[in-house]
């Protein structure tokens, strides 16, 4: 039969009976933490996946923490730089970083770093790149297609119609 990844440790403490909790914890958050960094809540919500015990979970994540493992503020500052490469909003990216748990005030201070003018610089960005695949369409088809997509980015609506109205202003520019 085929071994387990991690020696013995199997998917929950239930599936083992002779295991020890914590170290299935250990090994089930090391493994998320292998795929990409994860604030405390979206490793709580894995380990509640496996039935660990909350108290075992505390435990696993308090030590985690300590060794630096962990850290939600590192975490939300990572996650916002590579917003700029998503090319998303300010305002999505705080959504994205509240679904994955991390505390609110964490997530302002990390905020707090961001340049005041990371939206705009952002989405002119991304819609000089955009627009070049708009240049055959007529005017209001240009503006429709762009600031939609500037918008699902979750840009505010000043910043999708300046952005939008420059961008399309200088088509004729990027074009060439």
């Amino acid at each position: 039969m085929g071994q387990e990844p991690f020696g013995d440790v199997a998917g929950s403490p239930e599936d083992v009976p002779d295991a020890d909790p914590a170290s299935v914890a250990r090994e089930i958050a090391l493994r998320q933490l292998t795929v990409r960094a994860r604030s405390r809540a979206e490793l709580e919500r894995a380990l509640a996946r496996k039935r660990v015990p909350a108290e075992v979970t505390s435990a696993v994540l308090d030590r985690l923490e300590e060794v630096g493992l962990v850290d939600d503020a590192t975490f939300a500052r990572d996650w916002l730089a590579a917003g700029d490469r998503r090319q998303k909003s300010r305002r999505a990216l705080l959504a994205e970083l509240a679904e994955k748990g991390v505390d609110r005030d964490v997530v302002e201070e990390a905020v707090a770093e961001l340049d005041g003018d990371r939206d705009y610089v952002v989405a002119r960005g991304f819609a000089e790149r955009k627009a070049r695949s708009l240049a055959g369409l007529d005017p209001q088809a240009q503006y429709r297609r762009l600031a939609g997509a500037l918008a699902r980015r979750g840009f505010s609506a000043g910043v999708v119609a300046q952005v939008t109205r420059e961008v399309l202003a200088e088509l004729p520019e990027l074009a060439e």
